[in-house]
């Protein structure tokens, strides 16, 4: 491609990785202007924003690619923004497919990003400069939310580099200490075809806020060091890397050694907490696996069994409502009411709510997962209420499961695969089902569930009406 054919770039990147700093060396530079965070759902572009370039937030929700072409609509600049994992995907194509925005790729130890992030989460400050008192602090770590964000990272770097390369791309791939290296940053304008600088000095009004030791940062460091030992450290160097992408929930997996074992595959939003305890009645169980020790317990366990337990659609919304009501983040339920048309009460009302109006808050909520899974909205989709199609396609990448149990098949297919297994001990009629509201006979509210997740009814077979 020409130097000169850029007329746009993109940075994608993740939090703490130096984006802030990236992009106040940018735009230091005349006719380059970086937009922030253009597509972040809960701001336009930076905190307490709500309006970029003469779009307004509703306007951006209701078509993402109009702040899109106004951005990049500077004839003789070289406009960009950043772009995380969590941005609007609705413009992701259209950004991968044009090959004259550039793509810029920041990545930095995932271990240092996850601290900091923590850190700023904490303290509630994320950009510091040299007049500014850093706010001390010290995190604890926690094992599975590391897993589970170091997961994220690697899938959405890989989908990216997986895109270029089929594109027929390449993009200038950035770590986190080469922001304060004048020849690096000289390299990349060049590169993005500003062959009129001589040389590019990295923006000096930001500091490194954590410069610590990371005994300092982390209350728990002998655990997160055995934590950090347990798991695959050349997966941690490989971002991005050639090899095959991870299994999107494996560390959620939990077996048992009872018989000659047994491998439970949930589904979130679904009878976990039934299914485990009743494992847990069977023998000790374990959970917490990487990739490369579930593949030892498997070989360790000829004959073991692998199985995974639906929901009906209509239970598993309910559950993810109920979420929402009560352990999501505040700022959710904010966005759900401000942009996505689910009118919950305030915070403090959330639990006054009679069945009728828990009804009709849920019917929008149903609404809203329509719109979301149909990619119609700026929220990526939860895996608490991602089809379970598309979950049991992930945990395909790593390992099918022997058996598809519906929660209501419970005791007789989960019999049947324990006698397979070998198993004595209390049977599956043990479990104890859950018991629902009566506003899930509802029928509007269950054709409401049906359009949200179709997939799911005609690949599963569910019937219109959970059996409650």
């Amino acid at each position: 491609m020409p130097e000169t054919a850029f007329r746009s770039y993109v940075i994608f990147a993740g939090m703490r990785t130096g984006s802030n700093l990236l992009e106040a060396t940018l735009n230091r530079i005349r006719r380059v202007t970086c937009f922030g965070e253009a597509f972040n759902p809960y701001m336009m572009g930076w905190p307490d924003k709500d309006e970029l370039q003469g779009i307004t937030r509703a306007e951006r929700e209701a078509d993402p690619h109009l702040l899109l072409r106004k951005i990049l609509d500077k004839p003789n600049h070289l406009p960009g923004f950043r772009y995380f994992p969590g941005h609007d995907p609705r413009v992701l194509d259209a950004i991968i497919a044009d090959k004259s925005c550039a793509k810029v790729v920041l990545t930095r130890n995932p271990v240092d990003s996850y601290v900091s992030t923590r850190l700023a989460q904490a303290t509630n400050q994320w950009k510091l400069n040299e007049t500014e008192t850093p706010i001390p602090a010290s995190i604890t770590f926690d094992a599975q939310d590391f897993r589970d964000t170091l997961a994220g990272t690697e899938t959405f770097l890989a989908g990216i580099m997986h895109r270029l390369q089929i594109s027929g791309q390449s993009a200038f791939w950035l770590g986190y200490d080469d922001l304060r290296d004048a020849d690096v940053m000289t390299g990349l304008l060049h590169w993005l075809g500003r062959r009129d600088l001589d040389r590019v000095e990295p923006a000096t009004d930001q500091v490194p806020q954590n410069p610590r030791p990371m005994a300092e940062k982390v209350a728990n460091l002998d655990q997160m060091r055995d934590a950090l030992a347990a798991m695959d450290p050349f997966g941690l160097t490989r971002i991005p890397g050639f090899e095959p992408r991870r299994g999107p929930a494996v560390p959620s997996f939990v077996t048992s050694d009872a018989g000659r074992g047994l491998l439970f595959m949930p589904v979130r939003g679904g009878p976990t907490g039934i299914v485990r305890g009743w494992m847990a009645q069977l023998g000790d169980t374990r959970g917490d696996y990487t990739q490369s020790s579930l593949r030892g317990w498997r070989r360790d366990h000829p004959g073991h069994r692998a199985f995974t337990v639906l929901r009906h659609p209509l239970l598993r919304a309910w559950e993810a409502f109920l979420h929402v009501l009560g352990a999501a983040k505040p700022e959710l339920r904010q966005l759900l009411r401000e942009v996505h048309r689910v009118a919950l009460p305030p915070d403090g009302e959330l639990v006054a709510m009679d069945e009728a109006a828990q009804a009709r808050r849920f019917g929008e909520f149903l609404g809203f997962l329509r719109r979301n899974l149909n990619g119609q909205t700026s929220l990526p989709t939860h895996p608490g209420w991602a089809s379970q199609t598309e979950i049991i396609a992930g945990f395909t990448r790593f390992a099918a499961p022997d058996v598809i149990v519906r929660e209501t098949d419970m005791v007789d297919d989960l019999g049947f695969l324990t006698r397979r297994a070998g198993v004595s001990g209390p049977g599956a009629a043990a479990m104890a089902g859950e018991t629902w509201p009566d506003i899930l006979r509802d029928t509007d509210l269950a054709a409401a569930a049906r359009a949200a997740y179709a997939r799911d009814y005609a690949d599963f077979g569910f019937d219109p009406l959970p059996a409650i």
